[in-house]
Parts: C-alpha cells; sequence; structure tokens
C-alpha cells in the first residue's frame, strides 16, 4: 500500500516550503495547489487521502472550495487558516470541512490532525464499540463509562454526548454540529443548554473540572475531545 497522498492548496510559497519537506519525513506523499480551481481540478484527477485548504486563496474563497467539494465528495479537509474570525472558521467547519489549525501551526500539531482525519475517513474511529480517551473507557454496546477502571454513571443524554465527541476525537466539533447530532435540529442554537452538558461531564470524567484535559473548549466554535 502506498504512502498517503495529502494535497496543499495554499497561495504562499513559503507554506509550500515548509510544508513539502516536513509531510515527506513523515511518511505522506505531497501534491501541490496554488488555487481554488487547481486545487479542485486534483482532488478529481488525483483524489488525495486529506486536503490541507488555506482560506485565503487569489480566485475563491476557501470555503467556496469545500462547498463545491462537498458536492461529490467526502475526502478529509483540514483548513490552514491566518483568519481569527471565529465565523469563519464555524462556517467553514459547518460547510464540511473536518478540522482547522490556526496559522502559524507547528509540525507535530498538524500531523497530529492528519493522522485524526486519516483515522476518521478509514471508518476505524467510528465501528469500535468501545472507545478509549486517556483513561475513560466509553463502551457503547453495553452503555457503560468508566474511568480508570471505575464505572462513572451518565445520564443518556450524557452518554451520548460523550460518545459523539468521543467518536470525533482530535477533531473541532463547531455547537451546530454537536447539537444537531446529540439533541437534533430543533436544537441546534441552544448553546447554553450544551454547555451545561458539557460541565457536567467534565464534573464527572476530569481530575480538575477547572483544568480540563479531557473535553476541550474551542472559544466561540465548539468542543474537542483529546486523544
Amino acid at each position: 500500500m502506498s504512502d498517503p497522498l495529502v494535497l496543499v492548496v495554499d497561495d504562499e510559497a513559503a507554506i509550500h516550503r515548509f510544508l513539502a519537506p516536513a509531510l515527506s519525513a513523515a511518511g505522506y506523499r505531497v501534491a501541490r495547489a496554488d488555487d481554488g480551481t487547481s486545487g479542485l481540478r486534483e482532488i478529481a484527477t488525483h483524489p488525495p487521502e486529506v486536503v490541507l485548504l488555506d482560506l485565503g486563496l487569489p480566485d475563491m474563497d476557501g470555503k467556496e472550495v469545500i462547498r463545491r467539494l462537498r458536492e461529490w465528495s467526502r475526502i478529509p479537509v483540514i483548513v490552514l487558516s491566518a483568519r481569527d474570525r471565529e465565523a469563519e472558521k464555524i462556517e467553514a467547519l459547518d460547510l464540511g470541512a473536518d478540522d482547522f489549525v490556526n496559522k502559524p501551526f507547528s509540525v507535530g500539531e498538524l500531523m497530529a490532525r492528519i493522522r485524526v482525519a486519516l483515522r476518521t475517513a478509514s471508518g476505524g474511529t467510528h465501528e469500535e464499540p468501545v472507545l478509549h480517551v486517556g483513561s475513560v473507557e466509553i463502551d457503547r454496546a453495553r452503555h457503560r463509562v468508566t474511568r480508570d477502571g471505575v464505572e462513572v454513571k451518565l445520564t443518556p443524554k450524557e452518554f451520548d454526548l460523550l460518545s459523539f465527541l468521543a467518536r470525533h476525537a482530535g477533531r473541532v466539533l463547531t455547537h451546530r454540529q454537536i447539537l444537531q447530532a446529540v439533541w437534533g435540529p430543533a436544537h441546534v442554537h441552544d448553546t447554553q443548554y450544551l454547555r451545561v452538558y458539557v460541565g457536567q461531564l467534565r464534573q464527572r470524567l476530569e481530575s480538575d473540572p477547572a483544568a480540563p484535559s479531557l473535553i476541550l473548549t474551542e472559544p466561540g466554535i465548539g468542543y474537542r475531545i483529546g486523544e
């Protein structure tokens, strides 16, 4: 089996010079596109396993690339963003991006996000009946959660929320994505409701709920469960 192909869609030559050797050293093949049009064409003709996508492209906004791509492909997309507007990141995620990494970023963080995207795309994180996140074990078949081997009692909705986050471990999920998946479309704006449930989970599962290491907040955007 050949090494996974990563397509970098970015108009900054410096990003390509930085990422190409780093990705190659990590065992990936690398393809390059300098704008959205050529990026979409490259995906159609030589489908990669992961796309790293800048939002500020010269011919179209990166969000438009995601919108067009999601009409015919589920290839994982990780947004590389120098923009600090939370609304844009949320829109990119809601359009179908799988994750985002703020510029400037560390190579280690990016490689971790790529590994998460590859695992999610392969289906491995969705098919396991038992999920492990740190010292927490989530047995979805038995509806049972343990921490350090000790059973933790959760309500059905708390279990559903934890399970959904754990199935996407390492990935940023927006408030809207979580609320729609766990509570349904009628509750996509009930962010305060979600905060209450996250707080309850932290009280039950975190060593220090005031400084959580399991369920992490992405300010103004959503949550990410640690791997």
